[in-house]
């Protein structure tokens, strides 16, 4: 994570390519800004892509955009409780409200009934604060029983490729545990669907590298 040590490390050994792993560096766009303007290849998603991206409200506007389907909710930050009731009364209880700037269940609260608006809608905005230093909350309609499922791309400068869905339902307070391909949930009239739209916006938006588009399905 010792971004300095790293550009030392292939200044010294005339590296012409950093692979960043996964999670930590691969999704931090100022690394990514750094590595290419030293010349050096980033493999992985421009910078300003894992800008757009890493921030679920944006995420969101570029997948509807680019033909995806998303969850019913609010366009974008909700600023106050006010706001809050007035998007959760037009789409229905129960909704979720969800950390902007991060993932893994932080910043995340389901609210049943319009009594728990006030408390919880507080609550989620420090714990995203805490978390990812981002305090900027959406709603989204919340399903009972959903499945989660992914696609998993790889996508390079001229072509982007899908390596099939994953099911990725069976999770422990939000955290997956097992994922299972091909998802035994879905159709092959769905799947293909799926697979062919999720393709199209990776190439649309210039995705490069390995990347996850991750739907709910009810």
């Amino acid at each position: 994570l010792n971004i300095a040590a790293l550009m030392s490390a292939a200044d010294v050994t005339g590296a012409e390519a950093i692979h960043p792993g996964y999670g930590f560096l691969s999704e931090n766009a100022q690394f990514a800004e750094i590595v290419n303007k030293r010349g050096i290849k980033f493999i992985g998603p421009s910078s300003d892509l894992i800008k757009k991206m890493g921030d679920k409200i944006e995420a969101r506007k570029i997948a509807k955009e680019n033909g995806l389907p998303v969850i019913e909710g609010s366009a974008g930050n909700i600023n106050s409780i006010e706001e809050a009731k007035k998007i959760s009364d037009k789409i229905g209880y129960p909704i979720l409200i969800k950390a902007a700037g991060g993932g893994g269940g932080k910043g995340m609260k389901v609210v049943n009934e319009p009594t728990e608006l006030e408390k919880l809608f507080p609550l989620a905005r420090l714990e995203a604060k805490k978390y990812f230093n981002n305090d900027n909350v959406y709603i989204e309609k919340y399903f009972k029983n959903p499945r989660h499922i992914e696609v998993q791309v790889l996508s390079g400068k001229n072509r982007t490729i899908h390596l099939n869905e994953r099911d990725c339902s069976v999770q422990r307070k939000h955290q997956k545990l097992i994922e299972e391909t091909p998802s035994p949930i879905i159709d092959e009239k769905i799947r293909s669907d799926l697979l062919n739209r999720t393709t199209k916006m990776v190439e649309k938006i210039g995705y490069e590298g390995a990347g996850t588009v991750e739907y709910i399905y009810e």
